[in-house]
């Protein structure tokens, strides 16, 4: 891909959502620290139901830490592997108490230090609380730089170079976000939905999927056959679709 291509990518995508963001809400880097770490293995809604109370009882490290184990995992339980993530959480407000000054760290080294976070985790926090331009690569970017050839790479790291090395600058800080709510919305896992994707025909993707009524006649050998195998052009509705739904202040998914 070219870099008129993916420079135009990222412009459509910029027009449909100018303030891209992650879908976890939080009201301080702590909170965020906190939900990215949550959300590794689960979702981002399973965090979003969990956190309200959890951070009314502790919204600070030392808090945080005083609840202990048990306390936390109190507040977390319908989110998946509750326990550990409870530990990490515990020994992570320890050091931030300790070394940091109850503030959380704005290197990639110091959270990468901290319990439960990785080199994904640390690059949300550096990203959405922080304002650096780092590119978080989950699942869903993963599938969307290899699916469309915006930055094929074997592991997510490579991908996370090949993004860095050739996303236009203006576009590199929001990304990320842009990715995974495109990702999760339209170039879905099992099956993408080309049919209304706003890149379709920017993408290197060879078997553009028809919209389902297409589908149905294509099938059946009617009209909508030869429309099925072309990528379809570019609707009203898909803007909407490919916007992040509205809400509260959100944050994104890692881990």
């Amino acid at each position: 891909m070219n870099a008129a291509r993916r420079a135009e990518i990222f412009a459509r995508l910029q027009a449909l959502n100018p303030k891209p963001t992650t879908e976890l809400v939080y009201g301080s880097p702590f909170e965020l620290l906190i939900a990215v770490i949550l959300s590794a293995q689960a979702t981002d809604r399973s965090v979003n139901l969990a956190t309200p109370e959890l951070f009314r009882a502790a919204g600070n490290p030392a808090a945080m830490h005083a609840l202990g184990v048990d306390g936390i995992s109190r507040y977390i339980r319908t989110i998946g592997l509750f326990r550990s993530k409870a530990k990490h959480i515990v020994e992570a407000c320890r050091i931030l108490v300790d070394e940091h000054g109850g503030e959380v760290p704005r290197t990639r080294e110091a959270l990468e230090r901290l319990p439960g976070v990785g080199r994904k985790t640390a690059n949300v926090v550096l990203n959405t609380a922080f304002g650096e331009p780092t590119i978080a690569v989950d699942t869903h970017i993963f599938r969307v730089a290899n699916r469309t050839g915006l930055a094929p790479g074997r592991t997510p790291l490579a991908v996370e170079q090949a993004l860095l090395k050739h996303v236009p600058k203006p576009y590199l800080h929001d990304c990320h976000h842009w990715l995974i709510l495109h990702g999760r919305y339209v170039c879905k896992a099992r099956k993408p939905e080309c049919w209304r994707c706003p890149i379709a025909d920017l993408c290197d993707y060879r078997d553009k999927t028809p919209a389902p009524d297409a589908a149905g006649q294509a099938a059946e050998g009617g009209p909508a056959a030869k429309a099925a195998t072309a990528p379809a052009p570019r609707k009203a509705s898909a803007a909407k679709a490919a916007k992040r739904p509205a809400g509260a202040r959100r944050a994104t998914r890692a881990g």
